[in-house]
C-alpha cells in the first residue's frame, strides 16, 4: 500500500464526463492529516504509520489521549486512523498528507461505517418476500418457517431474522477518483462510499491493482 489518508464524506453530488456523460460522484475532504507515529516491525510486528485528522479542543481529550500527542510533539488531532505500509522510511513524525497524494485516475479502497438502520424484520433487512395480504392468510411480514420440528428441533445457525441493521465496517473497493481539488483538500470519488455526511472514511490504495 502506497498512498493512505483519512477523509471525511461532504455528500454526493454529479459531474459531466468529457463526452457529456453524468457521473454519479462523492466528495471527500481528504485531510490534511498528520503522521502523528511510526510502527515498525521490529519494535511493534509490522509496519504502520498512524495519521491524525482534524483540530481538537484540548478539553474534548482525556489524559492519556493527551500523553500521546505530547510525545510526539503535535498539536491535538479529533481522528486517528492506522495504516500499514511497505516502506516507512518514506514517512516522519509531523509529516503532512495532503489530497495531492492522489490524482485523476487512481482507484481506491474506502472504508467507513454504513448508516444505521435500527431494529428492522426481513423484508428490510434481508430483502425478503411478504406472505399474501388477504385477512385470512395471518402470515405477512413474518420471517418464514423456522425449520423441522422434531428432527433436529432447533433454528439453524444463520437463519435471517429481524435484528439491528446498519452501523458496521464497510469497505467498498475500486473507486475511481475523478477530480481532486488541492485548494480545498477535495477528491471527488466515482460512485457512493459508506455512511451519512460527515463520516470519517479510510482511503488507501486500491488492493487489485497492487
Amino acid at each position: 500500500m502506497k498512498k493512505a489518508i483519512i477523509g471525511k464524506k461532504i455528500g454526493m453530488t454529479q459531474i459531466f464526463g468529457e463526452k457529456g456523460v453524468v457521473i454519479p460522484v462523492t466528495a471527500i475532504e481528504a485531510g490534511p492529516c498528520t503522521v502523528v507515529q511510526i510502527k515498525n516491525e521490529e519494535k511493534d510486528g509490522y509496519n504502520s504509520i498512524q495519521l491524525g485528522f482534524e483540530d481538537v479542543k484540548e478539553s474534548k481529550m482525556n489524559k492519556p489521549q493527551k500523553g500521546h500527542f505530547a510525545k510526539a510533539k503535535l498539536a491535538l488531532k479529533k481522528n486517528l486512523r492506522e495504516f500499514r505500509v511497505d516502506n516507512i522510511e518514506n514517512y516522519k513524525v509531523g509529516d503532512e498528507v495532503k489530497a495531492d497524494i492522489f490524482v485523476v485516475g487512481d482507484k481506491v479502497d474506502i472504508q467507513g461505517i454504513t448508516k444505521g438502520k435500527g431494529f428492522q424484520g426481513v423484508i428490510k433487512r434481508h430483502g425478503q418476500h411478504r406472505g399474501p395480504m388477504g385477512h385470512g392468510s395471518m402470515y405477512h411480514r413474518r420471517p418464514g418457517s423456522m425449520g423441522p420440528t422434531s428432527t433436529p428441533g432447533r433454528v439453524f445457525k444463520g437463519k435471517k431474522l429481524p435484528g439491528h441493521m446498519g452501523k458496521v465496517t464497510v469497505t467498498i473497493q475500486n473507486l475511481e477518483v475523478v477530480a481532486v481539488d488541492l485548494d480545498k483538500n477535495v477528491i471527488l470519488v466515482k460512485g457512493s462510499v459508506p455512511g451519512n455526511k460527515g463520516a470519517i472514511l479510510k482511503i488507501k490504495d486500491s488492493v487489485k491493482n497492487n
